[in-house]
């Protein structure tokens, strides 16, 4: 069975890549570890995820391509008997896809809780008029290959 595409409408164009975005990002998303996205202002946003036991070392946060990606590792002490285990100690990766212009300010590890201050651009909307030209109506334009070679011959 074939997958809708949202993008797939002829007035969404040029959108292949956040498609593309969208699709990775939605299957590397899972539920560990819990987090909170808040709006601190007009322009600034707060990630926090819930990383109990996790050390400042053990975690990391990088921008890669156009998403903010967190990781955290936990090693296990194998001198430690646990007579009950709640508290899981496993890695994880999460990203959250950037919009053009995003800034990370900073992380920050608090009582468990790691925040990712983010601070988001105001985009001023922008009006462009394009010049219409007109063809006289029996000319038809001719649309051919450029021959690279030959451009450069001619030079």
């Amino acid at each position: 069975m074939a997958r809708l595409s949202h993008f797939n409408s002829p007035f969404l164009l040029g959108f292949d890549d956040l498609e593309q975005t969208l699709d990775r990002v939605s299957k590397s998303s899972g539920g560990y570890p819990p987090y909170n996205i808040e709006r601190v202002s007009d322009d600034d946003i707060r990630i926090s995820l819930a990383v109990a036991g996790f050390d400042k070392d053990q975690l990391s946060v990088a921008i890669e391509d156009t998403q903010l990606v967190i990781r955290g590792r936990q090693v296990d002490d194998p001198s430690r008997k646990f007579l009950h285990r709640g508290i899981a100690a496993r890695q994880f990766r999460k990203s959250f896809v950037l919009a053009e212009g995003i800034e990370i300010v900073g992380a920050e590890l608090d009582n468990g809780l790691l925040h990712v201050n983010i601070k988001r651009p105001i985009v001023e909307t922008q009006t462009r008029t394009i010049e219409i030209k007109s063809a006289p109506a029996h000319q038809q334009p001719v649309l051919r290959p450029i021959d690279i070679e030959s451009e450069e011959k001619a030079l």
